[in-house]
C-alpha cells in the first residue's frame, strides 16, 4: 500500500475508503492532496474495491475546499493546471467502476462540495454545512460545480447556491436534493459503513454498468441514452451474475455473486 502524506486508503473486505487527511487545514485540497486521491482511486480499483467511501479526517470537515492560500498568487496558466486538476480528480471519481459514497462530516465547500457532487451517493452528519462558495472570493465553481450542481438539483436551486455563495446545512442540503441522506454525527460511519457493505454485496458487472448508464443520461440525448442503456442490458446476458441471480430467483435461494 502506497504511504501518503495526506490521505488515508483502507479496506475493510470489498469495501475501500478513502480519507482526506489534512484536519489542521479542514481537509483544504492542495496539489499533492489531489494528486494523492488520484493515485488512491487507481490503488483502490486495481485493489477490486465494490464500493468506496470518501470522507475528511476529523470533525469539523470533509473537505473545506481547495487550498487559498495555495491559489491566491497564481498566474492565469497555474490557474488552468489547478482546474485540471481538480477536474481529472473529480471526473476519476464520477466514473470509478463501482458506487462511490460521499460521507459530508463537516464542512463541504467549493472544491470539497465539488468532489462530493462526483460521487454516487451523498450522506450528510446533521453538523454538516455545504456551500460553492467560490462567488466570495472573486471566482467560480472550476472543478465542476456549474455543471453537476444543477443536474443534481436543479437550475433555480444551483444558480442560488452559486450566485449567493449561500452555506446550507444538511436539513436543507437534503431537501434541495443534494444528499440523500442525513444522519446523526455519531451514526454517520456506521450508516455509510453499512450502506457500502450492502452495495458491495451486489453483482459487480450488473452495479458497474448501471453506473456507467446512469452517467451516460447526463452527457447523450434520450434516444442515444436508450440505446446505450439496450446495449448495456443485452452485453449482461451470459455473465456468471446474470446467470446466478436468474438461478436463484428461479430456485428461491440466495445468489451467490462473484
Amino acid at each position: 500500500m502506497s504511504d501518503w502524506e495526506t490521505i488515508r486508503l483502507s479496506f475493510a473486505d470489498d469495501v475501500a475508503t478513502l480519507t482526506v487527511d489534512r484536519p489542521d487545514r479542514l481537509n483544504a485540497l492542495n496539489v499533492d492532496t489531489l494528486e494523492a486521491i488520484e493515485e488512491a482511486l487507481d490503488e483502490a480499483e486495481s485493489e477490486g474495491a465494490r464500493a468506496l467511501i470518501l470522507t475528511g479526517a476529523g470533525e469539523d470537515a470533509f473537505v473545506a475546499g481547495a487550498d487559498i492560500g495555495y491559489m491566491k498568487d497564481l498566474s492565469t496558466p497555474e490557474a488552468q493546471a489547478y482546474a485540471e486538476l481538480g477536474h481529472r480528480v473529480a471526473n476519476e471519481i464520477e466514473a470509478f467502476p463501482a458506487p462511490v459514497v460521499a460521507a459530508i462530516n463537516g464542512y463541504a465547500f467549493g472544491g470539497g462540495c465539488e468532489l462530493a457532487l462526483a460521487c454516487d451517493l451523498r450522506v450528510a452528519s446533521e453538523d454538516a454545512v455545504i456551500g460553492q462558495t467560490e462567488i466570495d472570493l472573486g471566482i467560480v465553481p472550476g472543478w465542476g460545480g456549474t455543471q453537476r450542481l444543477p443536474r443534481l438539483v436543479g437550475d433555480e436551486i444551483a444558480r442560488r447556491l452559486i450566485f449567493f455563495g449561500e452555506r446550507i446545512d444538511a436539513q436543507d442540503a437534503h431537501e434541495h436534493g443534494l444528499v440523500g441522506a442525513v444522519v446523526a454525527d455519531d451514526q454517520l460511519d456506521d450508516h455509510v459503513a453499512d450502506l457500502a457493505e450492502e452495495l458491495a454485496a451486489k453483482p459487480r458487472t450488473a452495479l458497474a454498468a448501471a453506473k456507467e448508464a446512469l452517467n451516460q443520461a447526463h452527457e447523450t440525448s434520450l434516444e442515444s441514452g436508450l440505446r446505450y442503456e439496450r446495449r448495456l442490458w443485452s452485453g449482461l446476458f451470459g455473465t456468471h451474475d446474470q446467470r446466478e441471480g436468474m438461478d436463484a430467483f428461479v430456485e428461491d435461494r440466495e445468489p451467490e455473486f462473484e
